[in-house]
Parts: structure tokens; C-alpha cells; sequence
């Protein structure tokens, strides 16, 4: 499975089945981020091309290293955030600084 990241393509931020003929976001890694991942719900509805795509909250690298503009927790923090997840649950993301 793959996220498409190509603006060239008309599976521009979504879901898709490798092998994918276009630039895409491969959802299985060595390095675990992606074992738990929540998609958000940017640049969904309308998908507008360029505006951005593969945005997720997923499990953090070592040493929290920064993501592309995603938002990695601890393996244990993303998995108390799904238990408490319900239908109508609306994430909103702050930046505290």
C-alpha cells in the first residue's frame, strides 16, 4: 500500500495499491513509523493538487527527528489516542511553543 503523493496524478492524496506508476508515500517501512498511522483530514474534501498530501499523526522516529509535516507521538501515546477515539472525534493540533 502506498499514500500517492504526485500532483500528476488523479489519486492525489489517497490511498493506492502498489506497484503505482506515479510518486507515492510507501505505507510499509523498515523503520515502524507507519505501523500505526490516523490519516487527517487535510486537503481532503475538495483535494486541491500541489496543496499538500500524506499528512498523518503516525509513530514517532528515534529520537523524535522530524517529520515531512506529519506529527509523530510515541508508539503508546498513539495508541491511547485511537482507544479514545469516537465516530465524531475532531483532532486539533496546537503548536504550544
Amino acid at each position: 500500500m502506498g499514500w500517492c503523493d504526485d500532483p500528476k496524478s488523479k489519486e492525489y492524496n489517497k490511498l493506492v495499491n502498489l506497484p503505482f506508476k506515479y510518486s507515492y508515500e510507501k505505507l510499509y517501512r523498515r523503520d515502524n513509523i507507519y505501523d500505526i498511522l490516523l490519516v487527517l483530514n487535510y486537503n481532503m474534501a475538495p483535494i486541491k493538487k500541489s496543496k499538500g498530501s500524506a499528512i498523518f499523526i503516525h509513530v514517532a522516529k528515534k529520537n523524535y527527528q522530524k517529520t515531512e509535516g506529519c506529527i509523530g507521538l510515541k508508539k503508546n501515546h498513539l495508541v491511547k489516542i485511537i482507544q479514545d477515539l469516537k465516530k465524531n472525534t475532531k483532532v486539533k493540533i496546537v503548536n504550544q511553543k
